[in-house]
């Protein structure tokens, strides 16, 4: 969402319905005393009779980004909010935000990356591995030009590379200047990074797609950053790539030269440094340094009317806190408040969210450039959202609603709630939270009617790094309360690992496996001691997928004795096969810790299973590939140990498709019927 500069509307996307997966562009506003909501593009009608088709690089980007809607997914405006852009079915189109005019812009497909330019006159996009710009109103003969050209099928300008895509959320390779007349651009030479191969078993005449994966001890994409002036100028952008090959960050705004943020391969260091325009040649402005890793911040660094504006860690107050660096002075934002994502700034201050003390809640809150900070949402819920123009947009979901809610206040003081079209759940989430000192809350989800019987317990954590998932909002608990209404008692806890402080996060430092299964088994201690008759610890399973599928499975080999079954879904098995930037910052390379990957592996674990373990991947999958549960079950034939495994044909790490994530919640509910349905002996009986 994007307030528009007048300070009465946003700019949004929004399907027409529940039943409807394809986004439209919208705006929502005042016009005189009125509040409008008005569809600007219809993507459908855009589409016509075409059926929507996807450049192989949108599709790619879409699984980086988790986005399941269809249509238009993503747009930019110019720094006006005039104009935005965005392209659909590769193709590339703008839309007059004051008429709702829109147009295509020449007639080449395979279109993704669409970025435009602060000025509204053009745009870049990228097709392929090559960079083009587009004048948005020109004669045929002159809409665009190509600004860079790969020269091998292993190089592309103007993307991000799978690591900064995956790991850093960075999904943009390209940056436009102020004025728009120049481009900061991403090279990537994939050439070193291992080639792996994704195979489509259930269609044995189609061939494999390759994709180079950095996978931990690997060699990273090389990626370097080029400065191209539209009248054929181009400049090589330097830092010392040798110490820091990961460009983490890159911002460039009205207030100042180009910021870059890169980081060494162990992550310990992050420099932050600021371009010269006439040279390349770069100038360190700040730098981040943690013995264990330096956490990537979203939104940060950014340069602000006011200064540098990045994070540092107070270890006093275990926070993270934002750090303005002005001409002469120093202002950051009060001890004891925890920043996670910075949203937007101005030039009266920034946006962000983050929380006081409760992990489990978050807020967004502002902080003008004197240092003042002040709560934008309403205490005691979860809530994202920025203030721009002097206008505040706000989405907030609380623990007794289904639902979540997005409201915005204009700059003249009006407040209006956007409608909401999504369905409401079957199931009305009604989650009961415990505190757990040190970490989080657990939720608790129980039947609307309760059985006279104990409850099964079937913990469902994430548990790992980036998603805390007890969070105060109904919304987050739709499924776990389904499960509950099966008859259930579901917990939903974080643990050690999981994103509430700078120190908890670093629990899991070269260790995966103990500190998040310690978490899980200590919220079901609380549980049983909470619940008392109302449960059954004899009969206790558990359920995750990606991270959560690796607890799953952990939990099952390492404690038997409390947990009876488990279903893991996409699970990381042998951390050797998962990336670089997420694996090493925990365990750092192989080549020099084997332990910490031992100490974290499942497949060694394998002779230790002996209780029902359901693993699903999906074979698509190009995040965690499916070798990691095919070569668990191996591991686990190998010793003897039954087990079973349902593969998804086509399935990528995603599940966005609703008759296939129905039936997985059915399987699993058959699976944990079957095995937790009655009381079982103890564990050798």
């Amino acid at each position: 969402m994007i307030p528009t500069s007048d300070g009465a509307g946003l700019v949004f996307l929004r399907s027409d319905g529940p039943a409807d997966a394809v986004n439209n562009l919208w705006w929502a506003g005042w016009s005189g005393s009125e509040f409008v909501e008005k569809k600007l593009v219809d993507a459908s009608a855009l589409l016509g009779d075409r059926a929507e088709s996807l450049p192989d690089a949108e599709r790619a980007k879409r699984e980086r980004l988790r986005e399941v809607s269809a249509g238009i997914t993503s747009f930019t405006t110019d720094l006006a909010t005039s104009r935005a852009c965005f392209v659909l079915s590769g193709r590339l189109y703008w839309c007059d935000l004051a008429t709702g005019r829109v147009e295509r812009v020449g007639t080449h497909t395979g279109l993704t990356n669409a970025v435009i330019d602060p000025t509204g006159r053009r745009a870049a996009a990228t097709q392929g591995s090559d960079l083009l710009v587009f004048e948005l109103e020109a004669t045929e003969t002159a809409v665009f030009r190509t600004i860079a050209t790969s020269t091998s099928n292993t190089e592309s300008w103007g993307s991000a590379e799978f690591i900064a895509a995956e790991e850093m959320q960075r999904y943009r390779g390209l940056w436009w200047s102020p004025d728009g007349e120049s481009l900061l651009v991403q090279r990537s030479e994939n050439q070193p990074v291992p080639t792996w191969f994704i195979g489509d078993p259930a269609n044995p005449t189609k061939p494999p797609v390759e994709q180079h994966y950095p996978a931990a001890g690997s060699p990273n994409s090389q990626v370097r950053l080029y400065l191209f002036d539209l009248d054929g100028t181009e400049l090589e952008v330097s830092w010392d790539f040798k110490a820091f090959e990961y460009l983490a960050r890159v911002h460039w705004s009205s207030y100042g030269p180009p910021l870059i943020a890169v980081q060494n391969r162990e992550q310990t260091q992050l420099e932050i440094r600021e371009v010269d325009l006439s040279t390349g040649i770069t100038t360190l402005r700040a730098t981040e340094t943690d013995p264990r890793w330096v956490e990537l911040v979203p939104g940060l660094p950014r340069q602000t009317r006011a200064g540098l504006l990045h994070s540092v860690v107070d270890r006093d107050s275990d926070t993270r806190r934002l750090q303005l660096v002005g001409t002469s002075t120093t202002v950051l934002t009060p001890a004891g408040l925890h920043v996670k994502t910075v949203t937007s700034n101005d030039d009266t201050g920034v946006s962000f969210t983050g929380h006081d003390g409760n992990p489990a809640s978050q807020d967004l809150w502002r902080m003008t450039w004197d240092g003042s900070t002040t709560r934008v949402s309403e205490p005691g819920g979860w809530a994202s959202g920025l203030e721009l123009f002097g206008t505040a947009v706000i989405t907030a979901a609380a623990p007794d609603r289904p639902t979540s809610t997005t409201r915005i206040r204009s700059s003249a003081g009006d407040q209006q709630t956007i409608r909401s079209l999504a369905e409401l759940p079957e199931v009305e989430p009604r989650p009961l939270f415990l505190n757990e000192a040190g970490w989080s809350k657990i939720a608790i989800l129980l039947p609307r009617v309760p059985p006279d019987e104990p409850l099964p317990i079937l913990m469902s954590p994430y548990g790992g790094p980036h998603s805390g998932r007890s969070i105060m909002a109904g919304s987050s608990f739709v499924t776990e309360q389904w499960f509950a209404e099966q008859g259930f008692c579901v917990v939903v806890a974080d643990g050690p690992g999981s994103p509430s402080t700078p120190t908890n996060e670093q629990a899991i430092y070269r260790d995966l496996a103990s500190g998040p299964l310690a978490g899980q088994v200590s919220a079901l201690a609380r549980v049983i001691s909470e619940l008392g008759d109302r449960v059954d610890p004899g009969r206790v399973g558990i359920r995750g997928w990606s991270f959560g599928g690796y607890l799953a499975a952990l939990a099952l080999l390492e404690r038997p004795d409390l947990f009876r079954a488990a279903v893991a879904g996409a699970p990381v098995t042998d951390w050797r096969l998962y990336d670089t930037h997420y694996t090493e910052r925990y365990l750092g390379l192989p080549q020099e810790d084997q332990d910490a990957y031992d100490i974290s592996d499942l497949i060694r674990r394998a002779d230790a299973l002996h209780r029902p373990l359901l693993l699903i991947h999906g074979l698509a999958d190009d995040n965690v590939v499916a070798a990691h549960t095919l070569r668990l079950s191996s591991a686990l034939l190998a010793a003897g140990r039954t087990h079973n495994v349902l593969p998804l044909s086509g399935v990528t790490h995603m599940t966005p498709q609703e008759t296939i994530s129905r039936n997985l919640l059915l399987s699993e509910l058959d699976f944990f019927s079957e095995h937790l349905g009655q009381k079982t002996a103890p564990l050798g009986s």
